[in-house]
């Protein structure tokens, strides 16, 4: 059978690991290749469990994924910023504002940070239906390739990380791959984002901060590992630490839908992004993504039937008086708003502030 040719596009150079000394998280490494059978799922379920209930954050390695087919697609994560120009840019720039979805570049500066700053990242979003709308003119041919790292990532590691998650409440494993149909109506997509340097200036004004402590708002992030450090997590004994690059290996946190429907069971944990380490300093920072939510129409309930629930009690984000809403007026609520609202400062949370979105209090963290 005749090998078949891939586009050309150019490679991108990851940079080398920082050398300085950074207070890491210690994350859990699930290996996802242990759970072809039910001891093996039970066993992760246990390690899933107690990652999502304590550092909200753990790592994935042997997801199907070779150091080859990763390295190609951090290469393909960067044609829509390097290929494209800024014109065409602007002719396929989302529309979060008017619509809540971010399908489409988000162009730098569009998010204010603090102290005047606005954010120096860029953005590019496919629907996991990559041929929900038309893309740049560089990455049409780059398109098949794309759909098959969003199906990837939805069949091999969402869903069984979504089964693990099932057995940690001792639910039907199913339960939430059914709230999670690859083509059902809804907005996970694959995220590609570059960051770039930013000025002394900047940086003193928003006290190193490039991307405020906050939460996602869908239910699984799967971030593919690289070496620029920048992200950091906060702790339950409220410390800022670092995530350690592993090659190969995926980045896993929940989200606010996953916080909703499990009764506040899994955290989704407050991460940000500073500025790299000095060494890493001069560097862009390139990332790929694959957002997930659940299907549009499905209410952000808790499991109220969960065993686990039962024992251990719910935590409800939504009061008495407030509809529970859909995961897409969530999402909606959640995009329009990111970077966009005026934020009030919490009268009980140093460096925090706060906005309500359909009647949830939702914190930012500097």
């Amino acid at each position: 059978m005749p090998s078949v040719t891939l586009p050309s596009v150019p490679h991108y150079v990851l940079p080398s690991v920082t050398k300085e000394e950074l207070d890491y998280a210690d994350l859990p490494v699930i290996d996802l290749s242990k759970g072809d059978t039910p001891e093996g799922r039970s066993a992760l379920a246990a390690q899933v469990c107690d990652a999502m209930t304590n550092q909200g954050f753990f790592y994935v390695i042997n997801h199907g994924y070779t150091p080859a087919q990763t390295e190609r697609m951090f290469d393909i994560a960067d044609v829509p910023f390097s290929q494209v120009g800024d014109e065409e840019k602007e002719k396929y720039a989302g529309t979060m504002k008017q619509t809540g979805s971010y399908q489409g570049y988000k162009l730098r500066q569009y998010w204010h940070i603090d102290g005047g700053v606005r954010d120096q990242v860029e953005n590019y979003n496919l629907n996991r239906d990559v041929n929900k709308r038309q893309h740049p003119e560089a990455v049409r041919p780059l398109l098949p390739e794309i759909e098959k790292f969003a199906r990837h990532n939805h069949f091999n590691v969402l869903h069984p990380i979504l089964r693990l998650m099932a057995l940690g409440l001792e639910l039907p494993e199913e339960t939430f791959v059914n709230m999670h149909g690859f083509d059902s109506v809804g907005e996970t997509y694959v995220r590609f984002m570059k960051y770039y340097p930013r000025s002394e200036e900047d940086e003193a004004k928003s006290k190193n901060v490039w991307l405020k402590g906050h939460t996602d708002f869908g239910s699984i992030t799967i971030l593919y590992s690289q070496p620029v450090a920048a992200l950091q997590i906060l702790g339950l004994d409220g410390r800022w630490r670092w995530i350690r690059h592993i090659d190969n290996a995926l980045v896993i946190n929940a989200g606010d839908a996953m916080e909703f429907l499990s009764g506040g069971f899994y955290r989704a944990t407050i991460h940000r992004v500073v500025q790299p380490p000095s060494d890493q300093r001069t560097y862009t920072r390139l990332g790929a993504f694959y957002f997930v939510m659940p299907d549009d129409d499905t209410k952000l309930l808790p499991l109220e039937d969960s065993p686990v629930l039962k024992r251990v009690g719910i935590k409800r984000r939504f009061d008495g008086d407030t509809e529970v809403p859909t995961m897409e007026a969530w999402r909606k609520g959640r995009t329009t708003a990111y970077g966009q609202s005026e934020l009030k400062t919490s009268e009980n949370d140093k460096g925090v502030e706060e906005e309500i979105i359909n009647g949830v209090l939702v914190k930012h963290y500097n």
